[in-house]
């Protein structure tokens, strides 16, 4: 249960066999079924994610009811609403399985505990929150100085294990444009082949 996240914990610092083991047993597994929420709209998030299986997407819905996700989250990856999580205040996100799926939670409670008894957690997640934070500028950079066909044929390429398992609609919602416009890019680059 615990394999993959040992190995992400050790991909970014490096614990001792026990210091593992104790962090990971902090840890509660949860299936999700297929479009069924781990979080949704005005819940306070009593949780950081780790996902062993299956395929998630967070996402916001505006005031004129469109969705707009903000990240996809596969294997290996983890998940939350940050802002929730660490405010206590109701989430403005949803966390939805796209796929049935298995994920490891910890609590605020439990985390915290970790950073008091095994200090290089803390560690673990400011190079976490760094990375993060890094692709969110990029993220954001991308979207404000490239064109929705660059930013759709970039996404394709880092991400092709993703692109496979997401509809034309969630691309679209990701990417910020509608299904008809990604329909028409996908058409041009096409023709380009």
């Amino acid at each position: 249960m615990t394999e993959l996240l040992q190995k992400n914990i050790a991909d970014h610092v490096v614990l001792s066999t026990t210091e593992t083991e104790e962090f990971c047993n902090l840890f509660e597994q949860r299936f999700i079924k297929k479009k069924s929420f781990l979080l949704r709209e005005g819940e306070v998030c009593k949780f950081e994610g780790f996902v062993v299986k299956g395929l998630f997407r967070v996402y916001h819905i505006d005031k004129n009811g469109f969705e707009q996700i903000l990240y996809f989250a596969i294997e290996n990856w983890w998940i939350t609403d940050i802002d929730s999580f660490t405010t206590e205040t109701p989430s403005q996100l949803y966390i939805e399985a796209l796929e049935d799926s298995e994920v490891l939670l910890i609590s605020k409670k439990d985390k915290e505990f970790a950073y008091s008894n095994l200090p290089r957690i803390e560690k673990l997640f400011r190079v976490m929150t760094q990375k993060t934070h890094v692709a969110l500028q990029r993220r954001m950079i991308d979207n404000l100085s490239k064109t929705a066909e660059l930013r759709y044929i970039e996404f394709s390429e880092k991400y092709p294990q993703l692109f496979q398992r997401l509809s034309n609609i969630q691309i679209a919602a990701y990417l910020g444009i509608t299904n008809v416009f990604l329909s028409n890019i996908r058409k041009k680059i096409a023709s380009k082949k």
